[in-house]
């Protein structure tokens, strides 16, 4: 008998949960969970990692991150659009700008991680410039904060291919709560958080666990 589309993604992450995969994500969420304990400026840091993810490719800005280091948070602006610009960023004008504005919350981040994750999603939205939902989701997974959805191309082409969702012309603040809400059942009837749940849908599509 031929699996419906949600059965079949069920079977797949469970067949991922089983294999040596799992034990790569679970030593990511560990290392998540330990970047929520770090100093303010560390954190900031994986705040501008998150914010170099805007429509550029994850395993790139890796390596801006390892890179650059200290640099986000002293560097001039133009300065820091010079250093992303040798690093091959597709936006280096403008990401250093964000950056460069986000400073004056650096302060305020690990504080930010007491409170719930979506009342945290909502503030870092509404108050750092370049930040949308899926970056904010993102940056607050990587300080582990574990329940809230990153949702990119590549999880709403496995929402299309699994489960027939039709992928908006953009996504709204109303539509991405939607999806969350999907991904939000999904990761109940397997038993883990979003957070874990989008490492192996991550895996799914590339072949990869970054972060």
């Amino acid at each position: 008998m031929k699996l419906k589309g949600e059965e079949r993604l069920l079977k797949k992450i469970e067949e991922l949960r089983s294999s040596e995969v799992s034990e790569i994500i679970n030593r990511r969420v560990e290392e998540f969970r330990k970047n929520g304990e770090k100093n303010e400026e560390e954190i900031f840091k994986e705040l501008c990692f998150c914010i170099l993810t805007a429509n550029f490719r994850a395993d790139r800005c890796i390596e801006i991150q390892e890179r650059l280091g200290d640099a986000f948070i002293h560097l001039f602006q133009k300065d820091l659009e010079e250093e992303l610009r040798k690093a091959g960023h597709r936006y280096p004008k403008k990401r250093a700008e964000f950056i460069v504005e986000a400073r004056k919350h650096l302060k305020e981040l690990k504080r930010l991680l007491e409170v719930d994750e979506r009342d945290a999603r909502e503030w870092l939205v509404r108050n750092v410039k370049g930040v949308g939902y899926k970056e904010a989701s993102h940056f607050l997974r990587n300080v582990g904060k574990m329940n809230v959805a990153i949702i990119d191309k590549h999880i709403m082409s496995i929402l299309s291919d699994f489960l027939g969702v039709e992928r908006p012309r953009s996504l709204t603040r109303k539509k991405y709560l939607e999806f969350e809400e999907t991904l939000r059942g999904i990761a109940e009837r397997v038993n883990m958080s979003l957070g874990e749940l989008d490492l192996y849908l991550w895996f799914m599509k590339t072949g990869k666990v970054l972060k």
